[in-house]
């Protein structure tokens, strides 16, 4: 009982992802900045910030339904911070590991989003609204994609845990060339998960204050903040567990780190993508993953597929 309050609370549940979510945040926004030549903050900037939003008076819109307004942020924490304890991150096995578990974090993955929408549709505010409609309207046009992905290295591997995908793919690494495809959209998909430029249409400065989030102030949004960090290191350690499966047969002390420099490589990659594009249109978005993320998704399943018969394993 006390190791798993300890993998809960400590590592690699809360504490951790909270150190680590401030660093990955750190890491973003100062190479996003470097990218386009300007400094950037310094090392304590998200942690200085979190502590600002805590100590601000927290107000809530006098038409809002105050029971949803307060709990989304709560569960779009926690829901993005139960999925790591199903990504291996220091060995070949999660904390918790079961032949399905691929579906659980996939589905954890996916309430910060219907989280964000609820928050901002019951704020009651013109803006929210409109931007939780476009958070909704966004996650269909990535989810999919992301999923035939994921899905597509789960047929490959013949396993539908973590797990035993990270234990197949270290142990058939040419396999991982197979994956590159896969690897590719799964990384733009998250990019539009994480509501990051291009696809940071739910929250468009410029045209809705701060979409979903406009009505939020203080602890809470300070909640949101994090669980955006959380959501980013979640959803670069399951690129890192499925897609680069890398350094495993070394100790555990290096496979953590080999499993740190990949998630902040992955972050790397979003930070370049951040600052190579402008923002989309929202129907540009759906556009684009329908018509080149979507089918580019379903060719990796089905070359998974044709390898699966026609290879020995």
């Amino acid at each position: 009982m006390f190791k798993a309050f300890f993998h809960i609370l400590i590592f690699p549940g809360l504490l951790f992802l909270f150190v680590f979510g401030f660093f990955a945040e750190y890491v973003d926004r100062k190479l996003y900045a470097r990218f386009q030549n300007r400094i950037g903050p310094p090392w304590f900037q998200p942690l200085a910030d979190f502590i600002k939003l805590v100590a601000k008076e927290e107000i809530i819109p006098e038409e809002a339904d105050v029971k949803v307004f307060k709990l989304m942020p709560v569960f779009a924490l926690a829901a993005s911070s139960v999925a790591i304890l199903y990504i291996p991150i220091w060995g070949e096995r999660a904390v918790f590991s079961f032949n399905g578990d691929v579906i659980v974090v996939l589905y954890l993955l996916t309430i910060p989003t219907f989280a964000y929408f609820l928050g901002g549709w019951y704020s009651r505010s013109v803006y929210s609204m409109i931007g939780a409609v476009r958070s909704l309207t966004q996650l269909f046009a990535y989810e999919v994609p992301l999923f035939l992905c994921i899905l597509a290295s789960a047929m490959l591997a013949d396993t539908w845990s973590l797990s035993g995908m990270v234990k197949f793919y270290s142990q058939h690494i040419g396999y991982w060339f197979c994956n590159i495809i896969g690897f590719v959209v799964a990384l733009i998909c998250l990019l539009g998960k994480l509501e990051k430029v291009p696809f940071d249409i739910p929250e468009a400065e410029t045209e809705i204050v701060a979409g979903s989030f406009t009505e939020y102030n203080g602890r809470l949004l300070a909640f949101i903040r994090m669980s955006f960090n959380i959501e980013m290191v979640v959803g670069a350690s399951l690129l890192a567990a499925v897609f680069l499966p890398f350094g495993l047969n070394l100790s555990p002390a290096a496979v953590f780190l080999c499993y740190l420099i990949q998630v902040l490589l992955i972050i790397a990659a979003i930070s370049f993508l951040r600052a190579l594009f402008a923002r989309l249109r929202l129907d540009q978005m759906i556009n684009f993953c329908w018509k080149y993320l979507a089918p580019l998704a379903f060719l990796q399943v089905l070359f998974n597929l044709t390898l699966k018969v026609v290879l020995p394993r």
